[in-house]
Formats: structure tokens, sequence, C-alpha cells
């Protein structure tokens, strides 16, 4: 296991100040505010640790608040919402400073037999033939040396390969809003299925709005053409999965619309196996100076 990933397991390994509340902490991240897919990972984490074992997330739903402080300590209470036969749901808040900065609902499941059907998985590359992030963003002279020691840092933990050139390597001229990744923790993880579910729920957040900028030939705010947050958050476990093997992130933007973009995406294992279901809207705002396209 790398010590990057060994530190963003630390980070997500929550401290336990009460019956039903925790306490994490922050780290920096791209940009200066605590990174979305951690605090989401977290309240997770939270919730998952008041559930029984052998019930495994099947969805959460979460809005993003308030920015939050990277340099204080984040407080998630976890409300027992039911406990049924089949399912299990809980509510965290979590809070910062005395208010809330996001709100996640999550439902877990007793495994049970059922009808079965998927989607097929698109086409394509094998993510082994896909340069590494490191290789793509020290290629990009367009971009400011701190900015990409800024990205690699946040994403040392995790393998990330984009198919194609991300939002921030080719910019200019509206693309097809459609972006694919493969991605993987750098090392093994432990058999716990929470343990997958939360790391699959942190890398959620890093790319799902690429497609947005795609669309209209932005690069994001690694060039400066854009500023933007994540509003919500709504994710679907389908299938059993491992986040230390190898899952195909494929993404799209069916609308832009009144500061807002939406961003939609299917996860899939190697072998084809539909895994998760993600859907985000964020703040994509474009500077006034600069209109909009």
């Amino acid at each position: 296991m790398s010590q990057a990933l060994q530190d963003l397991l630390d980070l997500l390994d929550l401290e336990q100040i009460e019956e039903d509340i925790f306490r994490g902490r922050s780290r920096s991240a791209v940009v200066p505010r605590v990174f979305g897919g951690q605090v989401a990972a977290q309240a997770l984490v939270a919730a998952g640790r008041t559930v029984p074992e052998d019930r495994p997330a099947h969805s959460l739903h979460a809005y993003f608040l308030r920015p939050g402080d990277p340099g204080a300590p984040i407080v998630y209470t976890v409300d027992r919402i039911r406990d049924g036969r089949s399912f299990t749901t809980r509510r965290v808040v979590a809070v910062q400073h005395g208010k809330p900065i996001f709100h996640l609902s999550a439902s877990f499941q007793v495994y049970e037999d059922g009808l079965d059907h998927q989607e097929r998985m698109p086409d394509a590359p094998d993510p082994a033939t896909l340069p590494t992030s490191e290789h793509r963003l020290r290629g990009y002279g367009h971009l400011d040396p701190e900015v990409v020691e800024r990205f690699l840092e946040a994403r040392a933990a995790v393998d990330l390969r984009y198919v194609d050139e991300p939002p921030y390597g080719k910019f200019g001229e509206p693309r097809e809003p459609h972006s694919q990744v493969w991605f993987r923790t750098n090392g093994k993880l432990a058999d716990d299925p929470l343990l997958h579910v939360v790391l699959a729920t942190y890398v959620s957040d890093m790319t799902l709005l690429d497609s947005v900028l795609l669309a209209h030939g932005r690069g994001g705010w690694a060039v400066g053409d854009v500023v933007g947050a994540s509003l919500d958050h709504a994710m679907w476990f389908h299938r059993p999965f491992r986040a230390d093997e190898w899952l195909l992130y494929d993404q799209e933007s069916p609308s832009a619309y009144g500061g807002r973009g939406l961003g939609q995406a299917r996860i899939y294992t190697q072998d084809g196996r539909l895994a998760i279901t993600v859907i985000q809207e964020g703040v994509v705002r474009v500077p006034r100076e600069q209109g909009t396209n």
C-alpha cells in the first residue's frame, strides 16, 4: 500500500466522541476548501458505523451546504432514522463552527436475491495502455506548476487515468459532453465492503462535472475560465465491487443552465458489471468578463 493511500485511510478513520457522534479532520485540497468527496466519504463512514455489517450501503443522497474549512475539525452527527427487517436508514449532518456544511441520507440493505439486468458497459481502452495522471499533468506546459503539484498531491492515493484529454488539458472548443476515467486505489484494501464503497464515494467527486466543461470548451478552475462547487450528490450501489481494482467511470452531462451543470455517470468493474450510478449537480459559473458560450 502506498503511503498516500494509508494517509487517506487514516483521514477517513473517524474518531468516535460520543454515541452516534464522530469527529473527522481535513487536509488541503486542490481548491481552498474541504474536498467534497472527503466530506461525503467521512459522512458515509459515520453512518456505516451505526449499521450492522451484514447490511451494505445501497444508496446515498447528499447536499453540500457550505464550504468546509480545511483547518477545522468536522463533527458528524448520525440520526438513526429507521432499522427495518430489510433496510436501515441513517441521516448524517456535518458541522463546522456551529453550522451545518453537509447533509447526507444513506440507506443500507440486507442482501436479497432478485431480478437482475443492467445496461451494457461502453467500449473503453485497457487502463494499462493509458498515461498516468502524473504523466499527463507534467506534460501540460500551460498549467501553473503549483496547480500541477496540488493536483498530484490531491490524487496521490488513487491511480486515475483519463481515456481522452481532461478539460484542463485541451480547451477552447466545445467537445462532446462525455468523459471516461479509469480509477483504482494505489494499493490493496481490506475486504470490508463499506471501505470500498467509501473510497468510491471519495473518488466520485473528482471528475463528475468534467463533461459539463467539455460541452463548452472550458478548462475549469485550473485555467481560471470557470468557478464552481458541488451542490448535491447521489449514488446507488448496485453490485459488489472493489475500489482497489480497475473501475470505469463513464460520465456525461445532459444539461447546464442557470449557473448550474448536471453530471451523471455509471461505474463499471473491468469485467463489465454495473457497480454504481452517480448523479451530481454543481455550480458552474463563467467569470463575467468572459461571458458564456
